[in-house]
């Protein structure tokens, strides 16, 4: 069975330019099967508030209506898409950019309103492996957006975290999957301040400890969530850390294991 990475790169790195470009010159340079997914960074409020659309968030979520939904599949799925498949294509990598509904490759569903109505936000309920397996097997790169579709024409913003454990998990059954979240911190930190603080290895015993104690906490719970879901539906490897991780064997980051 091959090997497939998948690499989920987070809003740090899409807006520093010099750091993207750095890290698709790397990631273009990783031998055998590859796929890549991006969150939005900030290039959403900024494009938000030069067309006056107001941006509204809960618990630090953004609610998607009709006007922001336009706006995060401009940004999403067309600028930041585009140039990462772009800058790719330039260092010899051939890719092709998705959405969930290109190749009715990520099928959501609307989350339901409980206590708070996000808008046309999406939960993943299938992938398309077939589909992403014939493009994987001739060498070429697919790149998601975090822009999914419901099967009945409409669009729904959805997590990236979510999207690649998902990928990661289907996948699985085709390839031996591994799955990478990159940011700006060398991994799960204990101390948020101390870059060095890194917990190399966290399995569901740690974990239940480290949130008990207020070390892992708020935005970090739904990513680490998101990396045991995968480890516990046959996926072989889940890390969290810097990009360094991939290509730098000395690097610290965090594995995450059952």
């Amino acid at each position: 069975m091959k090997t497939l990475k998948i690499i989920k790169i987070g809003g740090n790195i899409i807006d520093d330019k010099e750091a993207l470009h750095s890290f698709l010159k790397e990631f273009a340079s990783i031998d055998g099967l590859k796929l890549l997914v991006h969150g939005g960074g900030k290039s959403t409020t900024k494009l938000a508030n030069q067309m006056q659309v107001e941006v509204k968030m809960i618990d630090g979520r953004r609610i998607t209506d009709a006007e922001t939904l336009d706006v995060i599949t401009m940004v999403y799925a067309g600028k930041i898409n585009k140039n990462i498949v772009a800058q790719l294509q330039a260092s010899n990598c051939n890719a092709i950019g998705f959405s969930g509904a290109d190749g009715n490759a990520i099928v959501s569903e609307k989350r339901p309103i409980k206590t708070i109505d996000y808008g046309f936000v999406g939960d993943v309920k299938k992938v398309n492996t077939n589909a992403l397996e014939i493009i994987l097997n001739n060498a070429i790169t697919p790149v998601f957006c975090a822009i999914t579709h419901d099967g009945n024409g409409q669009l729904l913003n959805t997590n990236a975290d979510t999207i690649a454990s998902a990928l990661a998990i289907d996948l699985s059954n085709i390839f031996n999957t591994e799955l990478y979240y990159c940011f700006e911190k060398n991994g799960v930190l204990v101390d948020v301040n101390n870059n060095d603080s890194v917990i190399e290895h966290i399995n569901s015993q740690t974990y239940q400890e480290l949130k008990s104690k207020g070390i892992i906490y708020e935005g970090m719970l739904p990513k680490i969530d998101n990396c045991f879901h995968a480890i516990t539906h046959n996926v072989n490897k889940v890390c969290i850390g810097k990009p360094e991780m991939l290509f730098n064997a000395k690097t610290k980051y965090t594995a995450i294991t059952k």
